[in-house]
């Protein structure tokens, strides 16, 4: 067993990045471990705060969101001492990712975010992806930030509808 318990959640942290085969947002990973009981929240962020520091994984912006992947040397840590980790960790981890795996992919399929032009006014991109491949590119131009803030909002929890609208007044 390990010596540090602190260990153990890099461990599980790593595990459940390298399971994941996509970057997970850095809440999903604390709102899991967390909701698991595993850990409370300052160590967990110390536990993240390390293994960035250790280059074991990386942080990247997705939506306005920091999104967690595993790096080659996590992929190489985990793989010699995942053993330490307990089975029914794993079960938990494997389940609870694919139990959600639709939301997971959504969170990177759809991709909102503004920000100033030139001109003063503001920009929202909206995308939505399916494989990889953009099914939809929005741009749109507003006088308000609040407005662009909305939009993006909006485009996130309606995007599928506002898809099938074009869809079908273009087709």
């Amino acid at each position: 067993m390990l010596q540090e318990p602190l260990t153990l959640y890099k461990l599980i942290i790593l595990y459940l990045l390298g399971r994941a085969s996509m970057p997970l947002s850095r809440k999903r990973v604390c709102d899991f471990i967390l909701d698991k009981g595993y850990t409370n929240y300052f160590i967990l962020n110390q536990a993240i705060g390390e293994l960035l520091d250790a280059g074991m994984i990386s942080s990247q912006t997705v939506n306005e969101r920091p999104h967690l992947t595993l790096t080659e040397e996590g992929t190489q840590t985990l793989s010699f001492f995942q053993s330490n980790i307990s089975d029914v960790t794993k079960a938990e981890i494997n389940a609870y990712l694919r139990e959600n795996k639709l939301e997971l992919i959504s969170e990177l399929s759809v991709t909102a975010y503004y920000d100033k032009a030139p001109s003063g006014e503001y920009v929202a991109h909206l995308t939505a992806k399916e494989k990889g491949i953009p099914l939809v590119q929005i741009m749109l131009s507003v006088p308000v930030e609040e407005t662009a803030a909305s939009i993006c909002q909006n485009w996130r929890e309606k995007n599928e509808q506002i898809y099938q609208m074009l869809t079908q007044e273009l087709f």
